[in-house]
């Protein structure tokens, strides 16, 4: 893999949520991971070297990392754009101060200006206030932030129009909609390349607390290795050639990147 610009970096499969349709298969009884915090700085560090140049902290919930502030310190002292993808569920005063830091970005989904048809989604009570709560203090702060509207439902059956309007009314600037992905619990059979772009590895690369190494969050199927075996470049350099032929198209309506909800690009 040559032109290295983007990670994804998957630091817990654990999450206050189950969500119906989440890619990752995450929720409250999701794994931890086996990577230490040494391991993500480290993964950090070989990044920069490889010439990326900005990162996404997802997982599961990264908030629920108990050192997240420590790794989005490491990415910006290498020079990395940080994108902070939560549910924003739960945001503690360290999380905040470490949200508001130049240099970071809040990203999150958003499903319905209904909490019923949210929590629908998410099946936590309670979680469609919280998570509006807490987009109207990000912006009150300052802190970039941009939010994706998943159409879980299908079309005319979710108030993705509405939710648009209401993020809109908070103050998000930057509000897409997308479809969901047959990845995860929202496959209805086993993983197939018919999910994705083509594109996968072309300049990005996803990193899992596993370890596992892979071109893309969808693309989880394809593993090119193991970071507790092999430093990243090795890994890439085992991997030249594109993981899955271009096929259907993946990306969110209007354009942008295949990612979750259109990761910043570089």
């Amino acid at each position: 893999m040559t032109d290295l610009r983007f990670a994804w970096l998957e630091i817990t499969g654990k999450c206050q949520l189950s969500c119906t349709h989440c890619y990752a298969d995450s929720g409250p009884g999701g794994d931890e991971g086996v990577l230490s915090t040494q391991d993500w700085l480290r993964v950090i560090g070989e990044l920069a070297g490889l010439g990326a140049r900005s990162v996404q902290f997802i997982g599961g919930e990264p908030t629920l990392h108990p050192d997240l502030p420590e790794l989005v310190d490491r990415a910006l002292a290498a020079g990395f754009e940080v994108e902070v993808f939560s549910n924003l569920v739960h945001v503690g005063p360290r999380l905040w101060d470490c949200f508001s830091r130049p240099g970071v970005r809040l990203a999150t989904s958003y499903y319905s200006d209904t909490a019923a048809q949210h929590e629908a989604v998410t099946r936590r009570r309670g979680s469609h206030a919280r998570t509006r709560a807490n987009i109207a203090e990000a912006v009150g702060r300052g802190i970039p932030l941009r939010a994706g509207v998943i159409d879980v439902r299908g079309p005319g059956r979710q108030r993705t129009q509405a939710a648009k309007a209401e993020l809109s009314k908070l103050g998000v600037t930057t509000v897409g909609v997308d479809r969901v992905r047959g990845i995860g619990r929202g496959a209805n059979a086993s993983p197939a390349s018919d999910q994705l772009c083509g594109r996968c590895g072309q300049g990005a690369v996803a990193i899992s607390s596993s370890g596992e190494v892979w071109p893309c969050v969808f693309a989880r199927h394809i593993p090119l290795g193991s970071i507790l075996d092999a430093d990243l470049a090795t890994i890439l350099s085992r991997n030249t050639a594109p993981p899955v032929a271009v096929g259907p198209s993946c990306w969110p309506q209007g354009g942008g990147s295949c990612a979750p909800n259109d990761p910043p690009r570089p």
